[in-house]
């Protein structure tokens, strides 16, 4: 997803991305490890894609803190 699409979503709906996310990266680790992983560059994809998530959680976080 892009940054401004992640901005778009709610609270609630970024802690269920990042759910999805820490999945997915779970089931890349072990493709890792059984040797079936074609693209090994999905996991870098995948950690960065969750740390965008965190930080627009984050950012929506102090927004109510604030607000």
């Amino acid at each position: 997803m892009d940054l401004k699409e992640l901005r778009q979503l709610t609270a609630p709906e970024l802690v269920e991305k990042e759910k999805q996310l820490v999945q997915e990266l779970f089931g890349l680790r072990f493709q890792l490890g059984t040797g079936r992983l074609e693209n090994p560059m999905q996991i870098r994809k995948t950690k960065r894609e969750i740390a965008r998530v965190k930080t627009v959680l984050q950012e929506v976080s102090q927004a109510e803190t604030k607000g």
